[in-house]
């Protein structure tokens, strides 16, 4: 006999989930006041026993069946954030929420009732969330179609809140109230019998990106769009201490001070203009006499001296070291990692031992994959951004033009490299045609010779 699911909430938000989900439940919402001070506890332990109390309120009113109750809380500098009172509060608590990076706590308590017994579980759930700074007149204008009493933090992801939304790191049901990853666990536990179509479910919508990606949803501010990564930034910026590692071992330092200082001051100007500043960016130059230049997660970008010495003037090495802090800003190598079919890779990559021999194995699988180049949109994106950086920079962005066209000539007189900046680049009218858009100049006939045939998308 299946066995009887009741959710012990009032949240439409968890409530739909569930139906998308496929189950077939009963609404049972709890009487239970939910505590706001967490005193002694953690933020997971406050939400772990609010939703654990809801579950045996909602259990006592049943001879059996499985009880599902959630609990969901904000929390921004020590400051715990529930359901707005009314609408005054609501803004208030909105404006601040959008000011600085939050964390949302979830707890989920799962209580299967039969026979006289009693099986009880509990866990919970944490993501960081960043959003756009709002002014007054956006949050009044969000407000006029939103309801915010119901959200926790007065703001729903799943909706019109999204516009807001500039990053999440973790779990992207947590932020709506029911970590469905914790949950499919939990009733795994108590045996639900239509469990199998959540599980086929998952395959087909959350398994890509939650159940296999870490649960880990973050929107792209350069791209625009919501993507799924396999790791946090926290982990990404591990994934590259270890891939840097390697590089190091392979590769020796200019050994060229003022060369160094040279690039290190460019880079951090560029920086400090990106899209990116979660993290933080070193530039180093190896002693190649190759022109090349490469960028791994993280914020690690390599420049070889070979390409130093080539460049004119620091406005052409900027437009260098900008177009590959575009490729760390939108995130290319984290995505080219996790299109390789060895998984395992990325996951020796933040092991807990970097120097190990299994790690340093990895981080150069890992590297030669960053060498062999990007997709040919991919690199177009990179040079939007890194002409857009140079500029912001305080640097002439037509220094891109002119360092493509050197190296076109340059490699027109000798054999490509194996490891050649322009190896794996997209042709270079095509790229100067990216940047010309990026200036807003106007683009002539030759501009369009050797041009592949689809159009690079603008961002």
């Amino acid at each position: 006999m299946s066995k009887v699911l009741y959710l012990a909430s009032k949240s439409k938000a968890r409530a739909g989930i569930l139906k998308r989900l496929g189950f077939k439940f009963k609404i049972m919402p709890s009487r239970v006041k939910e505590k706001r001070t967490k005193g002694s506890l953690s933020y997971a332990q406050l939400v772990r026993n609010n939703a654990l109390s809801k579950a045996f309120d909602a259990a006592g009113k049943i001879s059996s069946g499985v009880v599902i109750a959630a609990d969901t809380i904000c929390v921004q500098r020590g400051k715990i954030f529930g359901k707005p009172k009314n609408l005054k509060s609501a803004k208030a608590m909105l404006k601040k929420l959008s000011a600085k990076p939050q964390w949302i706590y979830s707890g989920i308590a799962v209580i299967d009732k039969s026979e006289g017994k009693k099986k009880v579980l509990v866990d919970s759930e944490k993501t960081k969330v960043y959003m756009d700074k709002l002014s007054d007149k956006e949050i009044a204008a969000y407000f006029n179609k939103v309801s915010p009493l119901d959200k926790a933090g007065s703001f729903d992801i799943q909706g019109r809140g999204a516009f807001f939304i500039r990053r999440i790191e973790g779990c992207f049901y947590n932020v709506v109230g029911l970590p469905v990853r914790k949950l499919f666990l939990m009733l795994k536990k108590t045996g639900v019998k239509n469990l199998l179509v959540f599980l086929l479910y998952a395959i087909y919508y959350i398994m890509p990106n939650i159940i296999l990606a870490g649960c880990s949803h973050e929107y792209n501010i350069v791209t625009g769009k919501q993507e799924a990564f396999y790791y946090t930034t926290d982990k990404e910026v591990q994934m590259g201490q270890s891939i840097a590692k390697q590089v190091e071992k392979v590769y020796k330092g200019a050994g060229d001070p003022l060369m160094q200082k040279r690039v290190e001051d460019i880079g951090k100007k560029i920086a400090a203009v990106s899209d990116r500043k979660d993290i933080d960016y070193y530039f180093t130059v190896l002693d190649d006499e190759e022109i090349n230049a490469f960028a791994l997660p993280g914020g690690y970008v390599y420049v070889n001296s070979g390409l130093v010495e080539k460049v004119d003037n620091d406005d052409e090495l900027a437009c260098v070291l900008a177009h590959e802090v575009g490729h760390i800003v939108a995130r290319h190598s984290i995505k080219k990692l996790q299109a390789m079919q060895a998984y395992s890779v990325l996951r020796m990559l933040v092991a807990a031992v970097p120097s190990s021999g299994e790690v340093g194995a990895a981080s150069d699988t890992a590297f030669t994959e960053i060498l062999l180049g990007y997709s040919r949109e991919d690199e177009l994106l990179a040079d939007q951004l890194g002409t857009r950086y140079a500029k912001l920079a305080g640097y002439d962005p037509n220094a891109m033009v002119s360092f493509l066209k050197k190296l076109q000539e340059a490699n027109k007189r000798r054999p490509l490299a194996p490891k050649s900046y322009f190896k794996t680049h997209p042709y270079v009218p095509d790229r100067v045609r990216v940047v010309k858009e990026e200036m807003g100049e106007r683009i002539s006939f030759s501009d369009y010779i050797n041009i592949e045939q689809l159009p690079h998308k603008s961002y």
